[in-house]
């Protein structure tokens, strides 16, 4: 029984793990004075922006996956979820105001919730708690 409660206590932790490395990535990147690709401008644009995209999929993704192991609906889960993904995304911006080279940008939000609407939407709606109620 013991073995069991900490196995599942290690799993959640592991997955708070991931979500905080995740926006360290983030932080790290949104650190960095310049972050040219090198490619022509427009292709360094649509890079940029979609590694914008991607990383706030991704840490919105982390989040859904470590909340489905909670007792928590899943409706609620997607709200969680996508609020605590945006706000990483509002303050991450806020941050780049504090970076030689680099602003915060309330279009760059926009585009971050585009990354975490996508995940929103579809991720898979089946099997996504791990310890359903009795019905």
């Amino acid at each position: 029984m013991i073995n069991k409660i900490s196995q599942r206590v290690l799993k959640k932790l592991l997955h708070w793990i991931f979500i905080i490395f995740w926006m360290g990535v983030i932080f790290y990147f949104s650190n960095q004075p310049s972050l040219k690709s090198g490619l022509p401008n427009n292709w360094d644009f649509i890079f940029r922006k979609m590694a914008h995209i991607s990383e706030f999929a991704v840490l919105n993704f982390l989040l859904i996956r470590t909340f489905s192991h909670y007792k928590i609906s899943f409706k609620n889960i997607l709200i969680i979820s996508f609020s605590l993904s945006f706000l990483y995304a509002v303050l991450d911006e806020y941050h780049q105001n504090f970076v030689l080279g680099r602003h915060g940008s309330v279009k760059d939000i926009l585009i971050d919730s585009l990354g975490i609407l996508i995940v929103t939407i579809f991720y898979p709606r089946k099997n996504t708690r791990i310890n359903p109620r009795p019905r």
